[in-house]
């Protein structure tokens, strides 16, 4: 299991503030992040690509020449913020189409995809869910042909079962789950829960923690914000184990959306805390699952 960061931690920085937040002290570049990642450290990255400066080949090649040297294994993330948005809109579906060839093109083995969102959560999910069947079934074909698996993300929009019934229904390993371990939560679903019936689809992650920020109404999606993992609510620990236990080798992506304002909008802070914790939680898992010696 590798240790990783996705750029999202860092959307103020790209220029994505929301209106509850205050301005970023200063702005970031990929570049400038992809050095961060390394200063930590981290054997894994994953790149929101509404955060890319370009898509051209030649700059995509460069993310790869700058990541290989490090041995840094890389998630192409597409569909911030709606995705295929319930599988309503035909232009996002060809656009994700095209993505495959930019996520060959910086090394990416896996690429996160957005089905639906937060903004339809609200709408009826079963005939998102047939929608969704539909486009992933097609989907698979170009992702086989590619040799990069999809791993669709729940995006505060499904609960763990009905993740699992789309992933059955589509019934192709070319198709797993970025398992968001704050999202289900958001949802009042347990992700701890989710994972024993999600684990062996798991093909890439969002490792989040979450706590109540107070005088914020409990129908906000942010009633649950980010915190360093650790610090918040998710069982993060028995989530590495259950995934250690399917042998899991894909990244562990810290990630980041609303920081809860008692860590001082000082994301950066969060994330390198995050990663540290990741790693003690990573290396208690193998420490665990390691035979032991006959003491005779």
């Amino acid at each position: 299991m590798k240790i990783g960061i996705d750029s999202y931690c860092y959307h103020r920085f790209f220029g994505e503030v929301y209106p509850q937040q205050p301005p970023p002290p200063k702005r970031m570049t990929l570049e400038d992040f992809l050095e961060r990642a390394h200063e930590l450290g981290v054997e894994g990255v994953s790149l929101e690509s509404c955060f890319f400066p370009d898509t051209s080949p030649a700059y995509l090649d460069g993310v790869r020449k700058q990541l290989e040297p490090w041995g840094v294994e890389p998630v192409y993330a597409w569909g911030h913020p709606d995705g295929l948005e319930g599988g309503t809109n035909p232009e996002a579906f060809r656009d994700m189409l095209d993505n495959f060839e930019r996520a060959a093109r910086i090394g990416a083995r896996v690429m996160r995809v957005v089905g639906s969102s937060l903004r339809f959560r609200k709408q009826p999910h079963e005939p998102q869910i047939d929608r969704l069947v539909r486009l992933f079934r097609e989907t698979v074909r170009t992702a086989e042909a590619c040799g990069i698996r999809l791993a669709v993300e729940n995006h505060i929009d499904f609960t763990s079962a009905e993740m699992a019934s789309l992933l059955e229904r589509v019934d192709s390993p070319w198709l797993g789950i970025n398992f968001d371990t704050g999202n289900f939560l958001r949802l009042l679903d347990d992700p701890v829960k989710g994972m024993r019936t999600l684990a062996p689809r798991v093909y890439a992650t969002h490792i989040k923690d979450l706590k109540v920020q107070r005088g914020v109404p409990a129908d906000e999606w942010y009633f649950f914000s980010s915190t360093p993992v650790g610090d918040g609510l998710v069982d993060n620990a028995a989530l590495f184990e259950m995934l250690a236990a399917v042998n899991y080798r894909g990244v562990l992506a810290v990630e980041m959306d609303f920081l809860h304002p008692d860590y001082g909008w000082d994301e950066d802070a969060a994330v390198a805390r995050s990663v540290a914790e990741l790693r003690r939680l990573r290396d208690a898992c193998l420490l665990k699952a390691a035979p032991r010696s006959d003491p005779g």
